[in-house]
């Protein structure tokens, strides 16, 4: 096996993404501001960083151990003990003979005032207002946030959700909680309430919400200028297939909460959330930990409540045989259940609970409230000084307690990192270590694709695709022109955890000025192919922006089958759907251009490569190509064969291409046919489609059908 090629492009996609500002640091990497010293004072400047810990203390029966003091515990951090700077007891009194005390020792948090005037694009209206190190804002106070998922619910489940949220504030609302409200819609995380207990206010807040808004694929700037340049579409098409950014705006949620030391609940109120095989996990591991750093439980709500679905399907099923074996019901369940999947996930890794199929969803509330028992936070500043991002166990223990005690706590943080400071030797550590990591850092946005297609008998040519927005890509100028600087590494492992290939690719990628301008709303692709032979693999590659130090992770399994061994279908290659098709001599980077073995890529014809579209997002200006390769290895000759493409849209035929008859095959063992469509979409609205690909072998009696969601913009 080898590697046959590399190649750094520029192009594509659809509706311009949003730049969110970085999330403010976690408790864990928080430093005390320096005093500004008096005239005639010297000024000592001392680099500490303040560790927060909320430690949940219950004896044997689970009632929370009260009265304990900061000499009654032992923290540890890589084994190396810790003084405990910073020591509060947090306690929540419910029960309706202390509400008013509650309420009279506490004062009422006041709702913040709406601003007069607009706040600037991608900015919100509100903020979390955060705490300064070692100091506790809300003491003796549950802090919980109604986020709500625009994106993932219709408006009936909208309009449920919201009606729980309006329930719970008015009739099981207790003295001692303390609420924010959140909305992820149109690509951005919205603060719409900061943490209040004024249920006027926040009562107000949900009568603003509209629900609807944000639903419609129109709201997207997809409708981008085409510049005929070697960018094809917007980058916005990273919104639309929208799993990673559903999970990553709760990271976003969570960045914000990270300025208060408290434990907070996240209410989530969402209709599922599916993940696409393995491609998002890495988010999902990063808005894991980034909740367990931040002192933040999942609490997910199913709007969507109970539900029951017809044995013959739903309004999606086309019909055909499954209809009468169960497999379409059973294909229909499987898919509901991914969703939910997700959402028992996200409560589960983080001590939360899911509210699933119930009907009566101000309960997830309620759950989320009951589950707060009274904690107590304690800080230190660490012993370790060194800004090497590194993880750090912490373990806190009581030093005494008759008849034992259960404690329940974060069990380590990454310490601070300083990427000016490193050198190459540093730059290098960093990438390999972070491959190394369980925990996938996601600061840039990276999407893949994996094909492959048949070389002989036992190797197939595998063309792995990446992307990253352009407008996460930060320009130096050198040398009076625009370089993006940016590290790949990567490693593919076979399904026993041997590494098989290797990925390590340094680009420093000269741009114009005009060019430049372009790069803010178009991504950049990175290219690299392999040769592999037939069998189960997972990839995992990182991306490094090398002028903020700025990582992405992106990781995936893919499966090579053996079409040697294909008998009842015709044997065909992955199927690669592009809009655009460009020069090689328009990219911008092609690392190795005089390789020979760029002859493999079945994508490169006539001095021109077929982009993989990653995200199958595509404009109804431009035409849509559609290229693939079956084969008749055992045939003395080629077989003639029957192709077609289908654009189905619900339950009905939206568009079908005329059969497309291939006679002819390349020159090889295995009577490689080439297939080949390029169609007009102008005609489609736009909208949701399932693309369909038939291959028919009429000699023989073999078909063979592909299907991916694909998603049409103006």
């Amino acid at each position: 096996m080898r590697k046959v090629t590399a190649t750094f492009l520029s192009w594509l996609l659809i509706a311009a993404a949003q730049q969110t500002a970085p999330p403010p640091a976690t408790p864990a990497q928080q430093t005390p501001p320096a005093a500004t010293p008096a005239t005639g004072i010297a000024k000592f400047s001392v680099d500490s960083q303040l560790v927060i810990e909320t430690v949940t203390v219950t004896d044997k029966n689970g009632k929370p151990i009260e009265g304990l003091k900061p000499e009654d515990f032992k923290v540890t951090e890589n084994g190396q003990p810790q003084e405990i700077k910073f020591f509060e007891f947090q306690k929540f009194e419910d029960a309706d003979a202390a509400a008013a005390a509650a309420t009279a020792a506490v004062p009422t948090v006041a709702a913040a005032p709406k601003p007069s005037v607009p706040p600037p694009p991608g900015t919100t209206a509100m903020a979390i207002k955060g705490e300064a190190p070692g100091k506790i804002m809300y003491r003796d106070r549950r802090l919980m946030v109604l986020y709500f998922d625009m994106t993932a619910m219709q408006v009936p489940e909208q309009l449920r959700a919201l009606s729980a949220a309006e329930k719970f504030i008015k009739n099981q609302m207790k003295p001692a909680d303390l609420m924010a409200m959140m909305e992820f819609n149109s690509g951005a995380v919205k603060v719409l309430q900061d943490f209040t207990d004024d249920r006027d206010a926040m009562l107000k807040t949900l009568a603003d919400l509209v629900a609807g808004e944000g639903l419609g694929l129109d709201e997207d700037d997809a409708a981008a200028t085409d510049t005929g340049a070697a960018f094809g579409q917007d980058d916005s098409e990273f919104n639309l297939f929208n799993t990673d950014r559903q999970l990553a705006a709760l990271q976003t949620a969570v960045g914000m909460l990270s300025q208060l030391n408290e434990k907070k609940s996240l209410i989530y109120f969402s209709s599922g959330l599916r993940l696409n095989g393995l491609d998002n996990q890495a988010q999902l591991r990063a808005t894991l930990n980034a909740a367990i750093r931040s002192n933040v439980q999942f609490w997910p709500i199913d709007a969507r409540g109970l539900t029951a679905t017809s044995p013959l399907g739903d309004i999606t099923s086309r019909g055909g045989q499954g209809m009468y074996t169960g497999g379409a019901q059973m294909q229909m369940m499987s898919r509901f259940q991914q969703t939910q999947d997700t959402l028992y996930a996200l409560a589960s890794d983080t001590g939360g609970k899911a509210l699933l199929d119930y009907n009566d969803l101000a309960q997830g509330i309620v759950n989320a409230e009951k589950a707060y028992s009274s904690y107590y936070i304690i800080g230190y500043y660490t012993t370790n000084k060194t800004l090497d991002g590194k993880f750090r166990k912490v373990a806190v223990a009581l030093k005494e307690y008759p008849g034992g005690a259960k404690l329940e706590y974060r069990q380590g943080y990454f310490g601070g990192k300083e990427w000016t400071k490193f050198n190459s030797t540093d730059k290098e550590r960093q990438l390999e270590e972070a491959l190394m990591l369980g925990d996938p850092i996601t600061d840039l946005t990276i999407a893949m694709e994996v094909n492959y297609f048949q070389l002989n008998r036992a190797e197939y040519y595998v063309p792995v695709m990446m992307k990253i927005p352009g407008s996460e890509i930060a320009l130096a100028k050198r040398g009076g022109a625009e370089r993006a600087l940016i590290d790949f590494i990567g490693e593919i492992k076979d399904e026993y955890g041997s590494t098989i290939q290797n990925i390590r690719d340094k680009v420093d990628l000269k741009i114009g000025t005009e060019t430049a301008q372009q790069l803010a709303k178009k991504p950049i692709a990175y290219e690299t192919g392999y040769t592999l032979l037939p069998g189960k693999y997972t990839i995992k590659v990182l991306a490094r922006e090398n002028e903020t130090g700025r990582i992405g992770t992106f990781m995936t399994n893919f499966i090579i089958p053996n079409l040697m061994k294909e008998e009842k279908r015709v044997p065909i290659s992955s199927v690669v759907l592009s809009g655009q098709r460009m020069a090689m001599s328009e990219a911008i980077y092609n690392a190795n251009a005089k390789d020979k073995a760029q002859v493999a890529n079945p994508l490169v014809a006539d001095g021109q490569k077929l982009v993989p579209s990653v995200t199958r997002v595509f404009s109804k200006s431009k035409d849509l190509y559609v290229y693939l390769q079956a084969y008749a290895p055992n045939a003395t000759a080629a077989q003639p064969v029957v192709a077609f493409v289908t654009f189905y849209r619900g339950q009905q035929k939206a568009f079908e291409t005329p059969p497309l008859p291939v006679t002819e095959a390349m020159n090889n063992r295995l009577n490689t046919i080439p297939l080949k469509f390029s169609l007009a979409l102008n005609d489609l609205h736009t909208g949701r489609y399932n693309c369909q690909v038939t291959v028919v072998d009429p000699a023989n009696g073999k078909a063979s059908f592909w299907q991916a969601p694909v998603v049409l913009v103006p």
